[in-house]
């Protein structure tokens, strides 16, 4: 994330709707990327959903026709909000939300909404355990549903442990269901001879295998034993669409963490942990798609500055009492896979595709089917106007 302040010097957060040192309306306009003073003159207006219900605070043009903001416009299913504590659980969750789309804007990636693009749109279903079916996060197409209660802190914990997870985190879940999205448009209409496509099987695996035999044989055997040596995740080993899934949030993760490192001027000084480089072979794109060694050494510095913090952050936790914020250890097969998805995210992702039509959908992960938005009375739908 970036570091923004007002024009009073005050730094001003994400989630900021106001500057508390000098009292102007502050808010987010995805159209600049930044924190901008909300005047008379500044031709732009809140989404609808700050005002009324205090859970966002992205702009838009003040002649556009719409009420919500692009990031609200998204949302297909939202909670009852006449339930008890389903405000500030999603409230959380447009928190998490906007922060996926920040950092995707601020790869050049726009996602527009279903109800805008019916064939190649992203939906949001926020839905309760109270429905039924019982809802699981999950994605199918053009559809993320996501459980409110993983907004919870202490169900989502009880959950990571059940699973045994070494992490799990809101923001996290966003990140991995528009893995499979994007995975869909991308690359769910290639030929199977298409050059990112025999990149991806060579990385990932063959993305035909049978995704109910692969989820059955990851929840009855567990992941392979010495899968650390390959992947980003246990969960990484069950199907090609979850090692992508998990290797592109995590990609996403490291781009978030060092940009707000360095926005905030987190250093690193001459007595700081060095570790050991990754070599630059482990860095090379599959030989089938253009080798760039000046991209492949860009890519090794930038993950290299990344590592480095990864001791810092873990140590500044335990002090707190806190658990590890970066449990993961990477692999030299994990890094190729992340330097396809840089590859893939900042210059090769092919036009998208239609996701409704794509050759290989991605089914609804690890779940029963979703309900339909309105099928349960603790669902309710919102549009634009």
């Amino acid at each position: 994330m970036k570091r923004f302040s007002c024009e009073c010097g005050n730094v001003l957060f994400f989630e900021n709707s106001q500057c508390l040192q000098c009292g102007s309306e502050m808010g987010f306009d995805p159209a600049m990327g930044t924190m901008v003073k909300l005047t008379p003159e500044s031709g732009l207006k809140r989404c609808d959903n700050g005002p009324t219900h205090g859970v966002c605070n992205w702009l838009l043009a003040k002649d556009d026709t719409n009420i919500l903001c692009t990031a609200c416009r998204l949302n297909r299913t939202i909670p009852d909000l006449n339930l008890y504590g389903n405000l500030p659980l999603w409230g959380r969750m447009e928190s998490a939300k906007r922060r996926l789309l920040a950092t995707l804007l601020g790869l050049g990636i726009e996602v527009h909404c279903l109800n805008e693009d019916p064939v190649g749109g992203l939906a949001f279903d926020f839905i309760q355990t109270l429905s039924n079916p019982p809802v699981t996060t999950g994605y199918a197409v053009g559809v993320i549903t996501v459980n409110l209660q993983e907004a919870d802190d202490a169900v989502r914990e009880q959950t990571r442990q059940q699973l045994g997870e070494s992490s799990r985190t809101l923001l996290g879940h966003f990140r991995h269901e528009t893995g499979h999205y994007f995975w869909e448009r991308w690359f769910g209409t290639l030929a199977l001879d298409h050059p990112l496509r025999v990149a991806f099987t060579g990385l990932f695996g063959d993305a035909g295998l049978d995704y109910a035999t692969s989820l059955n044989r990851h929840y009855s055997q567990g992941p392979p034993l010495g899968w650390e040596q390959s992947y980003i995740s246990a969960y990484a080993t069950m199907h090609p669409w979850e090692d992508w899934a998990e290797t592109w949030s995590h990609y996403l993760q490291i781009l978030d963490g060092l940009e707000t490192c360095e926005a905030f001027g987190l250093q690193l000084g001459a007595g700081s942990l060095e570790v050991t480089p990754f070599p630059k072979e482990s860095a090379t794109l599959p030989e089938n798609l253009p080798q760039e060694p000046a991209e492949d050494q860009k890519f090794l510095t930038w993950l290299h500055r990344w590592v480095r913090r990864a001791p810092m952050f873990n140590e500044i936790s335990a002090s707190l009492g806190q658990p590890a914020l970066y449990p993961f250890v990477l692999s030299l097969p994990a890094v190729r896979k992340l330097r396809f998805v840089h590859y893939v995210a900042s210059e090769g992702r092919p036009k998208p595709q239609p996701a409704a039509v794509a050759a290989n959908p991605v089914p609804v992960e690890s779940t029963p089917p979703a309900p339909a938005p309105l099928a349960t009375p603790e669902a309710k739908e919102q549009v634009a106007a």
